[in-house]
């Protein structure tokens, strides 16, 4: 069935606003909650508890009006499921976790998952390197400078970054810095042996130029109603183990490596500014990834998605190079403690409430369907 169809059949006064249990659920729910739509999260037993106790509706607390408890995270992809969210009159907001628990299968996402979701759903694959046109064709075709990409080890002839497949969770990725062929292949054959990768995953890694730069996600928003581009704040992840790594001294760091092997996975993210001067870029940058989705996912980018980018220094001026992009929720709730929005709106905007902001305005002008996918 068409979501044109689905949609058709919804009562538009009572929508749900409904998201997978992780990443950024409490901020989509609180967000809905807001601006006078019902919440729903799904989730899976043994995680439902954030959302079913702590923080469940309870008149003027809490934000989860409901939890729908699967088996399993994946089962949101079954016909009775999907059934319960329309008859909720759901609008579902996805985020990482929504690609991560249902495997990866973007044909499930993109053809069998019958509930209105906020967004383009074809484009939240990009963010597999593998897919055709991807993340990187997006931003070649938007002519926003990206990290010198080397196709097989060998031409490695500066300091890169190697982003692999982790072998026991397949949505991680492993990262290593080497600087030359030799290096990879001690790197490389110390990861199989510790059983951290395969072969096979190596094979597929990408390999990127390491860029010595301030680490910025740009956060923005897309609006179809208003037929506009607004950025809701930059963040910076805060990853475990290698901040503790780089908080010792150099001569420590060779003896910790004996008993721990540095890591990048995301423990939590912190809010940022950046100087009023490369505002304009900010802009820039993210204008031109709108026109490229436009032209290469139609219709494009609709409400949030983040450009994680480094900031090269002078002369002539400082630089975005963009190493990664989020086509969706970013996981970052605490992009509402930067003041872009406020400047803007003249308070803090969150995110989650952004999105429920759109859908608000869309229902009233009758535009909801362009929100839609």
């Amino acid at each position: 069935m068409e979501i044109k169809t689905i949609l058709e059949q919804y009562n538009r006064s009572k929508l749900t606003i409904a998201t997978l249990g992780s990443h950024s659920a409490l901020d989509i729910c609180a967000g809905a909650k807001k601006l006078g739509f019902r919440s729903l999260v799904i989730s899976q037993i043994g995680r439902e508890k954030t959302y079913a106790d702590y923080y469940k509706t309870a008149g003027e607390e809490g934000c989860v009006d409901e939890v729908l408890v699967l088996e399993k995270f994946s089962d949101v992809i079954t016909e009775g499921v999907q059934k319960q969210l329309q008859k909720k009159n759901a609008i579902f907001v996805p985020h990482r976790s929504f690609q991560v628990y249902l495997n990866f299968d973007y044909d499930a996402i993109e053809n069998k998952f019958e509930v209105p979701i906020f967004g383009t759903r074809s484009l939240l694959k990009i963010e597999e390197r593998g897919v055709e046109p991807n993340q990187y064709d997006l931003l070649k075709e938007a002519e926003i400078r990206i990290p010198h990409l080397f196709k097989k080890a060998e031409d490695i002839d500066r300091p890169v970054m190697v982003k692999v497949l982790e072998k026991e969770r397949g949505f991680e990725r492993a990262f290593f810095i080497v600087s030359s062929p030799r290096e990879y292949k001690q790197k490389s054959e110390e990861l199989l042996s510790e059983n951290v990768v395969t072969q096979e995953a190596l094979q597929s890694a990408t390999i990127e130029e390491f860029i010595m730069g301030v680490q910025v996600n740009l956060n923005y928003f897309y609006s179809p109603v208003r037929e506009r581009l607004e950025f809701m704040g930059p963040d910076m992840r805060r990853q475990t183990n290698i901040e503790g790594f780089l908080r010792l001294p150099a001569s420590l760091q060779e003896e910790a490596k004996k008993y721990a092997r540095p890591q990048f996975e995301e423990a939590g993210h912190i809010a940022v500014t950046l100087l009023e001067s490369t505002l304009e870029d900010v802009f820039r940058v993210g204008e031109r990834f709108v026109a490229a989705s436009q032209k290469l996912y139609p219709p494009g980018i609709i409400g949030p998605f983040a450009l994680q980018a480094f900031i090269l220094p002078g002369p002539p001026k400082k630089e975005f190079v963009v190493f990664d992009v989020s086509p969706r929720m970013p996981g970052s709730p605490g992009i509402r403690f930067t003041p872009y929005t406020e400047y803007l709106w003249g308070r803090s905007v969150s995110m989650g409430e952004r999105i429920a902001m759109e859908v608000k305005e869309a229902v009233e002008s009758q535009k909801l369907q362009q929100l839609l996918t």
